[in-house]
């Protein structure tokens, strides 16, 4: 790390999903974020135009040893690059990892006992590791998208309902 520090003196660190939340976008200089997004766009135009199983990243002068970077991870690199340029938080997770019904109520924005209770109910899968539950990410993910797909249909509702009656807001 170079030293930059955020707003509470540590380091832009995460360690945990606890932190998700909280974590502040890296601090990139104005020069920084426009060599992110240089070298963003300079990794997506080689995809784009790469019919190869994978792209090798050298130095100018080719001082230091090739690296072999299959397409995929390049292309994770060239989205990661663009959110930085940008300012955005990042956070990278294997879509596998298990996290604790706190984790998952954070994750969320919503309270532990309603976790558990949509666990219980079935619909949010888990197992069980000795007492404790565990859902992945994945699921996490997958549930998630569903609460904002049916909050979006009663909104739409609502506006129907709305409209029927005259009320426009």
């Amino acid at each position: 790390m170079d030293g930059r520090r955020n707003k509470s003196g540590s380091p832009p660190v995460m360690t945990n999903i606890d932190h998700a939340r909280e974590l502040e976008s890296p601090l990139l200089s104005p020069a920084e974020k426009d060599l992110a997004r240089a070298a963003q766009r300079c990794i997506m135009a080689a995809l784009d135009h790469s019919r190869a199983a994978s792209i090798l990243l050298t130095t100018d002068t080719g001082e230091h040893p090739r690296v072999e970077v299959p397409p995929a991870a390049l292309r994770v690199i060239g989205q990661l690059l663009g959110a930085m340029s940008q300012g955005q938080s990042i956070v990278l997770m294997p879509m596998e990892r298990e996290l604790t019904t706190v984790e998952a109520a954070h994750f969320l924005n919503v309270s532990r006992p309603f976790v558990i209770k949509e666990m219980e109910a079935g619909h949010l899968p888990y197992r069980k590791v000795g007492t404790h539950r565990r859902v992945t990410l994945k699921h996490l993910l997958d549930y998630e998208q569903q609460l904002r797909e049916q909050q979006q249909l009663a909104l739409d509702r609502l506006a129907d309902n709305a409209r029927e009656l005259g009320l426009d807001y």
